[in-house]
């Protein structure tokens, strides 16, 4: 591992989302907690990036930050040089479905829609071509190992079954850009290295950048940069050679 170096040295490497001086609050006076304090990170374009560190140390509130889900108390987002920051709430919201895939921990399926159903509806929102919709829908399936059971509802599949079909759904409309808060947390190894190879192809064919969160070492082996987190600071970058 060497340090890390986050800045722009070619098509490769120009960056797409920027944090300046992210701090994150919540809560007034006593009550207060500090989530993030004085978060600066540049993520290259087509790179896989992990967040790692305890539970509570601010890596699902920096996810939330980068993905304008959230507004930073102090400090400023940028994507691809624009300020996320200073949009107004309908903007970003037409943004992340346009150009963000979102994987979350809770997998936000809706019950009454078999898998497919919840990809493809998906696309529809993202507001990808009709016409498309069912072979892009299939396709997204069966990268995350699902097709075989995109007739089940949520209820009828298991954790990680529910899990893949949630990523599916987020890599349908081929995002710029993934984030993910610990995708291959409900996943066997098996399944989760397929979920990794995956993302490294969206990565390799469509230059997409992913952005997530893991606790798994192993995953942590198979992408290109390391940001671990302690106590809402960033307190290390690394390179995985």
């Amino acid at each position: 591992m060497t340090s890390l170096q986050m800045e722009p040295s070619g098509i490769n490497e120009m960056v797409i989302l920027k944090a300046a001086g992210l701090k994150r609050v919540f809560g007034r006076g006593q009550a207060a907690v500090t989530a993030l304090t004085d978060v600066h990170l540049e993520i290259p374009a087509g790179s896989m990036v992990a967040l790692k560190g305890r539970s509570g140390s601010g890596k699902t509130t920096l996810l939330n930050m980068l993905s304008a889900l959230d507004e930073p108390t102090e400090g400023q987002v940028f994507f691809r040089g624009c300020e996320m920051t200073k949009m107004s709430g309908k903007d970003r919201s037409a943004w992340r479905r346009k150009d963000i895939g979102l994987v979350f921990q809770s997998f936000g399926l809706i019950p009454l829609m078999n898998a497919y159903e919840n990809v493809e509806f998906g696309l529809r929102i993202a507001g990808t071509p009709v016409k498309g919709n069912k072979e892009a829908a299939e396709h997204a399936l069966e990268q995350v190992g699902m097709k075989e059971r995109m007739r089940h509802r949520p209820g009828e599949l298991s954790g990680g079954e529910q899990q893949r079909v949630a990523i599916a759904r987020a890599i349908a409309h081929k995002p710029v850009l993934l984030i993910a808060d610990e995708p291959t947390a409900e996943l066997d190894t098996r399944m989760g290295l397929q979920v990794m190879r995956v993302f490294r192809e969206l990565v390799r064919r469509s230059g997409m950048t992913v952005v997530m969160t893991t606790h798994d070492p192993g995953i942590m082996e198979l992408v290109d940069h390391v940001i671990a987190l302690e106590d809402g600071k960033i307190v290390s970058r690394t390179t995985i050679e």
